[in-house]
């Protein structure tokens, strides 16, 4: 089931199974984050040592890399451009090009994408989907037909609940054990802390919480470089953590890599920087 929440302008959008909450963004209907949008791009730049483009969007600058179709793009032509990655960082949205598709006479928005709510239906066409807008609902029903009804509340106590305390920097993780999180420009440390359970052989303890870890970086859309700190282990118990980490993060749509354990014992994660990650927009 997907639900859906409004406050002023900003939906909250929860998928779950059951009672247990699989998936959480937030989207803002007057400061959309522009993935999915369809731009007339103007190539400014030709950049080798970036293996891209820079270009002119309108009122903007986005990236064009030439893995995603910007290869035989000169500066000065114009195209068809789709936002694959929001703007994050300073950084401008990245693009890929859209060989289908005639671009108009300048750069500028040509259409707005689906936003999130219509990619997690779109992703999860069995599930039913309940607003508590009926504005939202007129606007969302010739997309999503009869799968859409109207709610109120669309979210319970529980997980209103679950929901508030995703603001917080730490997370519960199984048999008391805690996730404490840093966000950086360049990487986001995750720290595990046994706390009650020091009692447990730490490789038994960290097993155990590998599921529960990788759904909260899910639920607070965590991107990028992650480094994951592990409870107490020996240098030659870490790679034991490897395959049942590796198996938790297929779970996951945006299918994060684990690249290794580190020397200093971090387990190396990347994770797709498509949307801006949940601590940035509950900040904004």
């Amino acid at each position: 089931m997907i639900a859906a929440a409004r406050q002023g302008s900003r939906v909250r959008i929860a998928r779950l199974m059951g009672d247990q909450l699989l998936d959480y963004t937030i989207w803002d209907l007057t400061q959309p984050d522009g993935v999915g949008d369809i731009y007339t791009g103007r190539i400014e730049a030709v950049m080798p040592s970036l293996a891209g483009r820079f270009v002119m969007l309108g009122d903007i600058s986005g990236f064009l890399p030439d893995s995603a179709g910007g290869k035989h793009l000169t500066e000065g032509q114009y195209a068809a451009l789709r936002v694959t990655r929001a703007a994050l960082g300073g950084k401008g949205p990245r693009l890929e090009l859209l060989s289908d598709e005639q671009p108009a006479a300048k750069p500028g928005l040509l259409r707005r994408g689906p936003g999130p709510l219509l990619e997690l239906a779109a992703r999860h066409p069995d599930d039913e989907i309940l607003l508590d807008d009926y504005e939202l609902l007129a606007q969302l029903r010739p997309a999503l037909g009869m799968r859409a009804r109207f709610a109120a509340p669309a979210f319970d106590a529980v997980l209103e609940d679950e929901l508030a305390a995703l603001a917080a920097p730490f997370a519960a993780l199984p048999h008391g054990a805690s996730l404490h999180i840093t966000p950086a420009p360049a990487a986001t440390l995750l720290d595990i802390d046994a706390g009650p359970a020091s009692a447990m052989p730490p490789l038994a303890l960290n097993l155990a919480i590998i599921p529960e870890l990788c759904r909260q970086i899910a639920l607070r859309n965590l991107s990028g470089g992650i480094l994951v700190d592990f409870a107490g282990l020996k240098a030659a118990q870490r790679q034991k953590l490897a395959e049942p980490l590796r198996a938790a993060l297929k779970q996951d749509p945006l299918r994060p890599t684990l690249l290794g354990i580190s020397h200093l014992g971090f387990a190396e994660i990347n994770r797709r920087r498509i949307r801006p990650p949940l601590h940035e927009l509950l900040a904004s």
